[in-house]
């Protein structure tokens, strides 16, 4: 019972005891109750009202575990996160997905924390809210992100400094395309690579994300020669977008071809392969050369992580004398975004030069596809197998009914497939059994004659003894 029913109780009792006295006894006065506070029966007819941080739900998604696809899930959380001092938060619209990302679902990314986490670092959205001690932003305002992890869901509470106001005529999902691959591309090219008129860059994965970045900002500068390697399927892309000798790497030693057209070297070269892949860009340098290294792609070799890739890359790990470096006369620099994380002045200054360059309309994100969040593994898989041509977007919109009633379609298409592939397979090694059968009697039918000549031969002699 509720405090605010208690007298509205008593009275009932008082008027029930009334009713059963005898009728001789003289009439007395109900004792006095006391009327219940204004407002007291709307409060006990209505609910009490729910704090808004515990009715607050958003959808994020969830590296559960290492390994495939599969491990990243989309979850419900509940509770409105809190606000520190210096931080907004933001309702995100689109967010970025990088290779950082494909190595982390396998552990081999080393600034995301342990599972259960929310990866993603960087992505566009509305502020929604603004803690104290933030005057540079204010509830409304259209910001893009840079974080370390914890961006692939629909709020995200980060300090205000990693924000940055998306410019007049920028979508959302230009903006959530441009922070890690266009900041990474910059720094490399300018602050360590010191990228000046009439130089030749060589650009691994032309056709990604820093790929198309780097090739974009190199042709910022007059005359400079951009190298790129790529699938054939994407050359006229990339020639389109400024690189000036496509090389499909599948099919070509792009070594040799680098020397039939530039025989001294190349000026830069931006490494993201690692392995025995860095030691042939060093030695691709001319004199005065730079080679940039920041990834480690060739350990990526399926869903789950691969040991043998892990460990053929580290056993070709680069390693350098700095004697070496002196005579050859060249430099080797590593870049990691992740580990620049505390050095928000440099990227503000890098990211404001940017953002002049886009309004200038020299630089613009190029965007391959958008996936839904509940499509992540279809977006994962399609970067991890090198089809995308630019960036891979996620956006944080529901899902129409419609396509959610398709996605099962498309699963039993690809079951139907592997079923078929497997029919072709064992047809093939049924038809391959048969033809070992046919060679098989082939081989038995000399022996045959062999044995029917020696037969015949027998009988000869017998007939002659």
């Amino acid at each position: 019972m509720s405090g605010e029913d208690a007298p509205a109780q008593q009275q009932n009792d008082v008027d029930q005891k009334q009713e059963t006295k005898p009728a001789e006894e003289p009439k007395t006065e109900p004792p006095k109750t006391e009327s219940p506070p204004a407002g007291a029966a709307e409060a006990a007819a209505t609910p009490e009202k729910v704090p808004e941080e515990e009715t607050f739900t958003y959808r994020a998604l969830v590296l559960t575990g290492y390994g495939g696809y599969d491990k990243v899930k989309l979850q419900v959380k509940k509770g409105k996160p809190a606000l520190k001092a210096g931080e907004v938060l933001v309702r995100v619209k689109a967010c970025g997905l990088n290779f950082a990302d494909l190595m982390a679902r396998q552990g081999l990314y080393d600034r995301l924390p342990s599972p259960p986490v929310t990866p993603g670092m960087e992505c566009s959205g509305v502020v929604e809210a603004v803690g104290e001690e933030v005057t540079d932003r204010k509830v409304g305002d259209k910001v893009m992100v840079l974080n370390r992890f914890g961006l692939w869901q629909e709020v995200a509470v980060v300090p205000a400094s990693h924000t940055f106001l998306i410019p007049e005529g920028m979508s959302f999902e230009e903006a959530a395309a441009l922070p890690v691959n266009y900041i990474t591309a910059y720094m490399m090219l300018f602050d360590f690579g010191n990228l000046r008129p009439n130089q030749s860059v060589l650009v691994h994965a032309a056709a990604g994300g820093v790929g198309i970045a780097a090739t974009q900002l190199c042709k910022t500068v007059k005359d400079v020669t951009v190298f790129g390697t790529a699938s054939a399927s994407k050359h006229e892309t990339i020639s389109e977008g400024g690189v000036t000798h496509p090389i499909d790497y599948r099919t070509k030693d792009y070594v040799e071809e680098v020397r039939k057209i530039s025989p001294k070297g190349l000026d830069i070269i931006l490494d993201s392969l690692g392995g025995s892949d860095t030691h042939k860009a060093y030695n691709l340098l001319k004199p005065m050369g730079k080679l940039i290294t920041y990834g480690s792609a060739n350990m990526l070799a399926g869903q789950k992580k691969n040991l043998l890739a892990v460990a053929k890359n580290w056993y070709h790990q680069f390693s350098i004398h700095t004697l070496s470096l002196i005579q050859g006369n060249k430099s080797v620099c590593g870049f990691h975004l992740g580990y620049l994380d505390g050095e928000m002045e440099l990227i503000s200054q890098a990211m404001n030069s940017i953002l002049s360059l886009y309004k200038e309309g020299k630089i613009k994100p190029r965007i391959d596809s958008t996936w839904h969040l509940e499509q992540v593994g279809d977006a994962m898989r399609k970067m991890q197998e090198r089809n995308n041509i630019g960036k891979v977007i996620l956006t944080t919109e529901p899902m129409p009914e419609e396509e959610k009633k398709e996605e099962p379609k498309k699963e039993d298409k690809k079951e139907d497939k592997k079923k078929d592939d497997k029919k072709k397979d064992d047809k093939k090694k049924d038809d391959g059994k048969k033809e070992e059968k046919k060679d098989d009697k082939k081989k038995e039918e000399p022996k045959k004659e062999e044995k029917k000549e020696e037969e015949k031969k027998e009988e000869v002699k017998k007939e002659e003894k």
